[in-house]
């Protein structure tokens, strides 16, 4: 997991706390919104990082083919 996630998880969770705590519900609320923000930005994090894991997955299977080709294509005598 990415700094990012874990940080963005840390804060959500602080604010869940504090949403617990709150005494006055406008301080609830407020906290609740901010919790769910920082979820979101967490979850978001997560999902960039899987993707970014799958494009250099297939970036490196295009650059394997890529070297096959450039390999078959030097070993085919020409003429």
């Amino acid at each position: 997991m990415s700094q990012t996630f874990d940080f963005y998880d840390k804060q959500a969770k602080a604010s869940l706390a504090a949403a617990d705590d709150a005494l006055l519900g406008n301080v609830r609320d407020r906290e609740l919104r901010s919790a769910k923000a920082w979820r979101e930005m967490a979850d978001r994090a997560l999902l960039m990082e899987s993707e970014r894991v799958k494009a250099e997955v297939y970036r490196a299977a295009r650059r394997a083919e890529e070297a096959e080709e450039a390999a078959q294509s030097r070993a085919i005598p020409l003429g």
